[in-house]
C-alpha cells in the first residue's frame, strides 16, 4: 500500500473486475480482438497473466501501489498491429465497462485518467512511426 491517497475511491477488487470484463469484451471485439490476438494467443493462461499485469498498472496509476513493472509506451509503439485509430475504439469500450461496473463518480474519474493516458500512448505510437523531419502530429 502507498502512503499517497488514491486518485479516487476504488478497491483493488473493483479494478480487477473492470480489467477482467474489459478484456473479455476485447477478445470479442471485431476491431480490437485481432490486434490483441497478434501479440496474445487465445490461451486462458496468457490472458490471465496479461490481465494481472494490466490490473497492476491500474492499481499503480490509481492507488499508487507500485505493483506494476513495465513500459506501456514502448510496448504499444513496438506492436505493428497497434494503430492510432485503435485508441478511440479501446477507450469507447473501456468507458462502457466502467459505466456498467462502477458508480458514476468512479467511472468518470477512471475514464478521465484512461483518456489522458490513452492520448499519451496514441501520441507516442504516432511519433514512434514518424519519419525523420516530419512535423509532429499532436492531435
Amino acid at each position: 500500500m502507498s502512503a499517497l491517497p488514491p486518485r479516487f475511491p476504488i478497491t483493488p477488487e473493483q479494478i480487477d473486475t473492470v480489467v477482467t470484463e474489459f478484456y473479455a469484451r476485447v477478445r470479442e471485439d471485431e476491431t480490437l480482438g485481432p490486434v490483441f490476438f497478434e501479440s496474445l494467443p487465445p490461451l486462458p493462461k496468457t490472458w490471465m497473466v496479461h490481465e494481472e499485469k494490466i490490473a497492476a498498472f491500474w492499481r499503480n496509476a490509481i492507488l499508487f501501489e507500485r505493483s506494476y513493472d513495465g513500459n506501456p509506451q514502448k510496448v504499444h509503439s513496438e506492436r505493428d498491429a497497434v494503430e492510432a485509430e485503435h485508441f478511440a475504439v479501446w477507450l469507447d469500450l473501456f468507458d462502457v465497462v466502467l459505466k456498467e461496473k462502477l458508480h458514476p463518480e468512479q467511472a468518470a474519474a477512471w475514464s478521465d485518467l484512461a483518456h489522458r493516458i490513452g492520448r499519451g500512448l496514441k501520441m507516442g505510437v504516432v511519433q514512434s512511426r514518424a519519419k525523420y523531419g516530419d512535423v509532429p502530429d499532436l492531435g
